[in-house]
């Protein structure tokens, strides 16, 4: 019996991923690291942290840090969300639904605590949540589970009891890891991919769901 709902933040809840990508693309370039908008879609759903790394490992540059060029992404996000506050379609339709349905409500997010508490100020969401969960801390992002476990474990519900909602395939990887029950939405662009078919629910938009969707 499904009792808690835990969902992503980026892609699922507001539209950041282009933000996410043009910041990447923007830092990036002021370092002289040569990546393409394709390269960061490749790597939607993995903490930015991880990027970064990998791309001094691979490419490098001189100067600040990486926990110095993961703040100046950071910050864009953080300014494009608040200027831009894109929700995506159906976020309200979708907790609603599980508020209807006495599900407890937590989010689960690869992104820093900073950037998921301006979001859900900025979407005026906050209160949705009874608590935030980020792996920014962890010792592995999504794919890991690690995040999903432990907002299961906050909550205090079995993670089988738990039904998550993403969007990209690294987040949909972490939910099934944990046991849990999984709803995706993924981007148009890639949404025929034949990776979705692990999820338990594929929807276009979070508009299509049902209740049905939710314990069936």
């Amino acid at each position: 019996m499904i009792k808690a709902a835990i969902f992503d933040m980026d892609g699922l809840l507001v539209d950041s991923e282009p933000f996410w990508q043009d910041a990447q693309l923007l830092v990036f370039k002021e370092l002289g690291v040569n990546i393409t908008r394709q390269d960061t879609i490749n790597t939607t759903g993995i903490r930015i942290d991880q990027i970064v790394k990998h791309y001094h490992k691979t490419q490098g540059w001189e100067g600040p840090s990486c926990d110095d060029v993961c703040e100046m992404i950071l910050d864009k996000v953080i300014e494009l969300v608040g200027i831009k506050k894109p929700i995506m379609p159906g976020v309200m339709h979708a907790l609603s639904l599980c508020k209807e349905a006495g599900f407890r409500i937590a989010l689960a997010s690869s992104s820093p605590m900073r950037l998921i508490n301006a979001t859900l100020e900025a979407l005026d969401i906050e209160d949705w949540f009874e608590q935030r969960y980020s792996a920014e801390h962890l010792k592995y992002g999504k794919p890991h589970p690690e995040v999903y476990l432990n907002a299961a474990k906050g909550l205090g519900v079995d993670p089988r009891e738990c039904i998550a909602f993403e969007d990209s395939f690294a987040g949909l990887l972490a939910a099934k890891s944990a046991q849990m029950r999984t709803v995706v939405v993924p981007e148009h662009q890639v949404a025929d991919k034949p990776q979705w078919v692990i999820s338990d629910v594929k929807l276009r938009t979070l508009n299509e769901l049902s209740v049905q969707d939710l314990t069936s």
